[in-house]
C-alpha cells in the first residue's frame, strides 16, 4: 500500500521543507559544512541507512521515501520550479563588465565548450562501457554528454569567495555555468527529439531550433529586463518592488516554456539586466537592500532544497557491482572531458583570457555538475539505459559536490598563493 497516497502536493512540499530545515540545523550546529554540501551530505546518509535497512528487512523507510520521490517528480519541481529563480538570482549579482572583459572564455566554454564535452563524453563512454557488459547506443552516449556537461555554480561559488579566488577565474566560471545550462538543455532536448522520434533532423531545423530557442529566449530576457527595470524606475517601495521582480521571473519563465525559447537564458538575461542596470539606475538604496536580501533567502533556501532532493533521490538508483565500477570511469571521463575543454581554450587563447598562471587547474576542478543532470536524465524514456545513465549521472554528481566541491577552495588558494 503507497504510504503517501493520500498527502496533497502542499503536504509534500511541506514535508521535504522541513527535512532540509532540520538537516540544515544539524549540519551547522554539529557539522559545518558549507550549507548546501552538509544537508546533501546528510541526505545521502538517510538514503543509504534506508537502502541498507531495506536488505535487512526492514524496507517502510525506504517506501515512504520513494514514494515521496515518485509524487513530487523532481525534474518537474526543479526545471518548471526552482530553475527559473536560481538562474536569475545567480545572474543578479554577476558584473556585466566583467563578464564583458572575460567574454571570451566564457563563450567559449559555455558554447562550443559543452559541445566539445559532449561529444568527447559521448564517444568514450561508447568505447567503456561495452567492456563492462551493458549496452548503450551512441545517441544514448550523447544524451549522457549533453546532461553531464553543462556545470553548476551553486556550490563552488561561496567556497571559490571564502578561499579569496582570483576575480577574473570566478567571474569565468559563475559566467559559463550561468550560460552552458541553457546550450546543455537546448542540445539534451534535440538529442531526446532524435530518440523518440527515431529521425535525425536536417542541418538546418537544428540551426533554427536553436537560433530559436537559444536566440529568442537571450532576446526575450533582454525584452523582459528592461520592461521590468522601466516599472522599478517608475515607483519607490520596496515590497512592489520586490514583487516585481518575483512575477517577472516566474511569469517570465513560464511564458519563455509556453513560446518554446529558454527559459534558463531568459532567466539568466533578466537576472543581469535588473542586477546591473536596475540595481545602479531603478532602485533607491533602501529597495536595493531589500531585493538582494530576498533573492539571497531564495537562493539560499531553494539550493538547500534541492540539494536535499539530489541526495534523496539516490534511492531511485539501481546498483550492480559492474555499474559502480562504470561510474568511477565515468567519472575520470567527464574530468578528461572538461580537462581537455578548459586546456584548449587556456592555451590557445592564453595570452587574449588574461587569466592568472595555473587557471586551468580551477576551471577543471570547479567544473561541478548539479541538479541540471540529475534533472534531465529524469526525463529520459524508462528502461534498461535509462537505469545505466542515471546510476552513472549520480556517479558523477555526488563525486561532484562532496569531493571537487569540498576541495577546490585549496586548488584555488594554491592558485592565488602562487
Amino acid at each position: 500500500m503507497d504510504v503517501t497516497s493520500t498527502l496533497s502536493i502542499f503536504e509534500i512540499s511541506a514535508i521535504f521543507l522541513t527535512i532540509t530545515a532540520l538537516l540544515a540545523y544539524i549540519n551547522n550546529r554539529f557539522i559545518g559544512l558549507p550549507t548546501t554540501i552538509g544537508v546533501m551530505v546528510i541526505s545521502l546518509l538517510v538514503s543509504i541507512a534506508a537502502i541498507f535497512l531495506g536488505f535487512l528487512g526492514f524496507d517502510k523507510l525506504i517506501d515512504y521515501e520513494v514514494s515521496l520521490l515518485d509524487q513530487l517528480n523532481f525534474t518537474h519541481v526543479l526545471l518548471d520550479g526552482m530553475l527559473s529563480m536560481l538562474l536569475f538570482s545567480g545572474a543578479l549579482h554577476v558584473n556585466v563588465s566583467d563578464l564583458r572583459r572575460y567574454k571570451l572564455p566564457i563563450g567559449i566554454l559555455a558554447c562550443a565548450g559543452t559541445l566539445i564535452s559532449t561529444v568527447i563524453i559521448a564517444a568514450a563512454l561508447y568505447l567503456v562501457v561495452p567492456l563492462l557488459g551493458f549496452n548503450l547506443s551512441f545517441i544514448w552516449c550523447l544524451l549522457f554528454g549533453a546532461l553531464i556537461s553543462p556545470t553548476d555554480p551553486i556550490a563552488v561559488m561561496g567556497i571559490l569567495r571564502s578561499a579569496g579566488a582570483p576575480k577574473s577565474i570566478e567571474t569565468v566560471i559563475a559566467g559559463e555555468s550561468l550560460f552552458n545550462d541553457g546550450i546543455g538543455v537546448v542540445v539534451f532536448a534535440l538529442l531526446l527529439g532524435i530518440l523518440t522520434s527515431g529521425e535525425i533532423p536536417t542541418t538546418y531545423s537544428v540551426a533554427h531550433t536553436l537560433a530559436v530557442e537559444a536566440g529568442g529566449g537571450i532576446a526575450f530576457g533582454l525584452v523582459l529586463g528592461g520592461a521590468l527595470n522601466y516599472l522599478l524606475k517608475a515607483i519607490d517601495s520596496y515590497q512592489e518592488e520586490v514583487l516585481l521582480t518575483l512575477a517577472g521571473v516566474i511569469g517570465g519563465y513560464a511564458l519563455a516554456s509556453h513560446w518554446h525559447l529558454s527559459g534558463p537564458l531568459a532567466m539568466v538575461m533578466v537576472g543581469l539586466m535588473v542586477g546591473n542596470h536596475g540595481r545602479n539606475l531603478a532602485m533607491s538604496d533602501k529597495t536595493r537592500h531589500y531585493v538582494d536580501l530576498f533573492w539571497e533567502l531564495i537562493d539560499e533556501i531553494l539550493n538547500a532544497i534541492l540539494f536535499v532532493l539530489i541526495g534523496l533521490e539516490v534511492v531511485m538508483i539501481m546498483y550492480s557491482a559492474n555499474l559502480l565500477v562504470a561510474g568511477v570511469l565515468t567519472i575520470f571521463i567527464a574530468l578528461g572531458a572538461r580537462l581537455i575543454v578548459v586546456g584548449l581554450t587556456t592555451s590557445v587563447f592564453n595570452k587574449q583570457l588574461e587569466l592568472p598562471c595555473g587557471a586551468w587547474k580551477v576551471l577543471t576542478w570547479g567544473g561541478l555538475r548539479g541538479g541540471i543532470s540529475v534533472a534531465l536524465v529524469l526525463q529520459l524514456p524508462d528502461g534498461a539505459q535509462r537505469n545505466i545513465l542515471l546510476a552513472l549521472t549520480y556517479a558523477v554528481v555526488v563525486f561532484s559536490i562532496l569531493v571537487q566541491g569540498l576541495s577546490v577552495g585549496k586548488v584555488a588558494t594554491s592558485i592565488k598563493a602562487k
